[in-house]
């Protein structure tokens, strides 16, 4: 097994923090794991986008040109993107902020509302976890138990509170692919 995915949006949509959650997972499942991450010049709503692996082999480089998978959370990184995803590949669109249809008929495309959800869920932050959820349904590339270890290393005691509204926006996000 190795997912290659390329995670894509703007600046403050949680971009780097969803690849590093799927990298530290790998981490503790000790598969091999790589993430490289890619900045605009803007800090925030500037593009952000990062690469990450997860694999049971050894990785020979961090950089994804053929991705198995490509989460795009807003309309430039779809138009960017879209098309280094692998034939049979899995595409995820954030349907909140991305107005268009892929453009290619062989990937498989899953439309997710992950803003809106993220709304419903009660904080606007966690779409970025919806989506991760919706990946990991469709990928198994690590287990949500694994990420939710994860996110207590990240967090620390002082965002604690802040894990079950994460475990729920995984959970949904799971939910609106299966």
């Amino acid at each position: 097994m190795q997912e290659r995915v390329i995670m894509a949006g703007f600046g403050g949509q949680g971009v780097m923090s969803m690849g590093q959650l799927l990298t530290y997972a790998g981490m503790i499942e000790n598969k091999n794991v790589s993430w490289l991450p890619s900045y605009g010049p803007e800090m925030r709503g500037g593009t952000a986008n990062c690469n990450v692996m997860v694999s049971d082999e050894p990785i020979g480089s961090p950089i994804v040109t053929e991705a198995t998978a490509t989460i795009a959370m807003n309309r430039p990184s779809l138009d960017k993107f879209e098309a280094d995803v692998v034939k049979d590949g899995n595409l995820l669109i954030n349907s909140s902020l991305i107005d268009r249809k892929a453009e290619r008929d062989d990937l498989k495309v899953y439309y997710i509302p992950a803003n809106e959800v993220a709304v419903e869920l009660g904080n606007s932050k966690v779409a970025n976890m919806v989506m991760l959820g919706a990946y990991l349904e469709l990928t198994k590339a690590v287990k949500v138990e694994s990420i939710i270890e994860a996110l207590k290393k990240v967090f620390g005691e002082r965002k604690a509170h802040l894990i079950p509204l994460n475990e729920k926006a995984l959970a949904k996000g799971a939910e609106l692919v299966k």
